[in-house]
């Protein structure tokens, strides 16, 4: 069993083509992203390559399934590239999140995602949420009165604005605000602070990962509801604790997102791995 492990900001992903994940029960995948009993990640991304378009699948932690991840097109992108499937034309990847297109450039270390349209509808993550859109949304968290802001982007995605950052905060909340009743298919979690109209700053609680150094489609839906109240401009910074995205916006609502990749090792996999679950 072949595995690629890359990091995005901090935030990192195992690869393997589906032949291998096929091979895997969903309690092996979760042995393999543990990072004290297998290889350790904050995801697995499977690549489909029987079509015209390449297809990916994300698979979190606990198990369970995203549609779509930032930083795991980020890396799947440059996967794509390392194994001489793409070259630094743009280039598109099916996702159960939508269609997006991707593009290397800088060598193989920065990649490009045009990450589609920031939906803003309650129904699109699904929130049971009333109206059009829910913009500075009241929720009570741990005894704290918050405002969020719900957005879609192609995953599901709760934004709360902050005065002041505090990551703490993000570890103690982002559990409880991930699974809210409001959210049937449960949400991720940022908490924003705007810098300047060019910059902000978010903490990420990952659903079924946890808190996290980075996200793509975090950062995309930050900058994207912070850009809906009008606090940012059309080219936004984001900074997290793993580094920084550049986001941009066009026509109406449509994300780019450009940042880099590392790859950090090709890993064959010991069954020995799995041994007292097989027994």
């Amino acid at each position: 069993m072949i595995f690629h492990r890359y990091h995005g900001l901090g935030n990192d992903y195992l690869v393997c083509h589906h032949s291998v994940a096929a091979l895997l029960s969903n309690e092996q995948i979760q042995r393999l992203c543990d990072r004290h009993y297998g290889i350790g990640s904050d995801g697995l991304l499977i690549d489909h390559d029987d079509a015209d378009i390449s297809s990916l699948r994300i698979i979190n932690p606990d198990g369970s399934e995203a549609e779509k991840s930032g930083n795991g097109l980020r890396i799947y992108a440059r996967y794509l590239f390392d194994i001489g499937r793409v070259k630094h034309e743009p280039f598109l990847v099916n996702t159960p999140g939508g269609q997006v297109r991707c593009e290397v450039t800088e060598g193989a270390h920065q990649v490009i995602v045009d990450m589609g349209q920031a939906k803003f509808s309650p129904a699109a993550l699904p929130a049971t949420v009333e109206g059009d859109e829910a913009l500075a949304l009241p929720l009570l968290a741990g005894g704290h009165n918050l405002s969020a802001t719900l957005v879609s982007m192609g995953n599901p995605h709760c934004v709360i604005r902050v005065d002041k950052l505090d990551l703490e905060q993000v570890k103690q909340l982002g559990s409880e605000i991930e699974t809210l009743a409001i959210f049937p298919k449960r949400t991720n979690v940022q908490f924003a602070q705007v810098l300047d109209r060019n910059n902000i700053t978010i903490g990420i609680w990952e659903r079924g990962a946890g808190y996290t150094l980075a996200s793509g489609s975090s950062s995309c839906a930050a900058a994207s509801a912070m850009r809906k109240l009008g606090l940012v401009d059309e080219n936004v910074t984001v900074h997290m604790p793993g580094g920084k995205l550049a986001i941009s916006f066009s026509g109406d609502f449509q994300v780019n997102m450009r940042g880099p990749v590392q790859k950090i090792a090709t890993i064959t996999l010991d069954n020995d791995c799995f041994w007292d679950m097989t027994t």
